[in-house]
């Protein structure tokens, strides 16, 4: 059973400052844009024009909670349950399929009935992955570096989780996963060898869950030739493509995106960053982009830090959560400057989404107690060997 303890004390050091600034500033940018991305979709629904604002920032104020939490988290004692951890993310996808608990929507069986409101499953499911491979680096170093099996474990229970996503379906969710579970994996110290070996199993498996269903292969058809259909198929991606065409440089102002004016599908979600081309143009989009690098830079020194310091779980917490925000906010963007094909994925800190929210700022808190554990001073002899690093 897992021991309920106290907080610990508060770091004694002041908050990472790199981490901190960059993810309010996105948090920041993402209130304004959702402000301006959602008031005509409201007031189409007619629920006020701020409705979606106050929802978010609802979440938000939520969210704050949940990163100061996670903050004052013992990281030794997430070390010590993490393979019990692991269990809750079996169950949270699994409770999407027990009527009454389970809500469906468009046919997908993905979020879970809270009363008040609906959780998405899956974005609790990151952070516990991430949490889990970090113990299991820890506990079985020399096998995940030099054994194919000690690379294989950690894909299997990942594999499971998959397939779970799949079986909703959350086709983009399921690859995201896959790919941090691969990152982490790999700058773990796995074998790049076992790594393709691996792939070569599983990646028939994923060409097939993607060719399966027919909505999957007209996103696909769609992402090649979005202007063959542009009313059908293609009209998400030929809206979110014009919105970004018409932001040139600079923009055409804040609050006056035309594409957002019930054109552009899910404007305040998964959408949001055409929005923020078209009203900010490319200077705005540098901003974001430079934003997430900053974030995501910073991560990976902690990375590199904790190993260096033989702190391999906070390393490799480090690393998750910046592969974690890199990869979603890679495909996010891409998606919606028609790079990459639609995967459903917001935009972490800035897109509207209640659970992603968060959970994002879950994560920001576990990487702000990361930072604070690595620039505190620790007691002679008081830690762990080096696990593997970055190749």
């Amino acid at each position: 059973m897992i021991q309920a303890r106290k907080l610990p004390p508060a770091p004694g050091v002041a908050p990472d400052g790199y981490i901190a600034g960059s993810a309010l500033a996105l948090i920041a940018i993402g209130v304004v844009m959702v402000a301006s991305s959602s008031i005509a979709i409201a007031e189409g629904l007619s629920v006020g024009p701020f409705y979606f604002l106050q929802k978010h920032l609802v979440f938000l104020t939520a969210g704050a909670v949940l990163a100061y939490l996670a903050y004052r988290v013992d990281l030794e004692w997430l070390k010590q349950y993490s393979q019990i951890l692991i269990l809750g993310a079996f169950a949270l996808l699994l409770v999407v399929f027990v009527p009454g608990l389970g809500v469906e929507v468009k046919g997908a069986k993905r979020w879970i009935n809270l009363g008040i409101s609906t959780f998405q499953a899956v974005e609790a499911v990151k952070v516990l992955m991430i949490v889990y491979l970090a113990g299991y680096f820890v506990r079985h170093q020399e096998a995940v570096q030099h054994q194919l099996l000690g690379v294989m474990k950690p894909l299997i229970v990942a594999g499971a989780l998959l397939g779970l996503l799949l079986a909703q379906p959350d086709f983009g969710s399921a690859l995201l996963l896959m790919a941090i579970v691969g990152g982490m994996v790999w700058l773990a110290g796995g074998s790049a060898r076992h790594l393709g070996a691996t792939a070569l199993v599983t990646m028939p498996v994923v060409a097939v869950a993607a060719i399966s269903e027919p909505y999957r292969m007209a996103r696909l058809l769609s992402f090649t030739d979005p202007w063959a259909d542009p009313f059908n198929d293609g009209f998400q991606l030929t809206q979110a493509l014009i919105a970004v065409g018409r932001g040139e440089w600079f923009g055409v102002g804040l609050g006056d995106s035309v594409q957002k004016l019930y054109y552009l599908p899910e404007a305040h979600t998964d959408f949001i960053f055409a929005v923020i081309a078209e009203e900010l143009g490319f200077v705005g989009v540098i901003v974001i982009i430079a934003l997430f690098a900053t974030f995501v830079a910073r991560a990976f020194h902690l990375g590199i830090e904790g190993l260096r310091q033989g702190r391999p779980f906070e390393a490799h917490l480090a690393y998750g959560i910046g592969l974690w925000f890199a990869l979603q906010a890679a495909i996010s963007i891409g998606v919606n400057i028609g790079a990459l094909p639609t995967k459903g994925l917001t935009l972490p800190l800035i897109s509207s989404g209640g659970s992603s929210l968060l959970m994002c700022c879950c994560a920001v808190g576990l990487l702000l107690r990361v930072s604070a554990s690595l620039r505190e001073p620790r007691a002679v002899g008081a830690h762990e060997g080096v696990s593997g690093g970055a190749k």
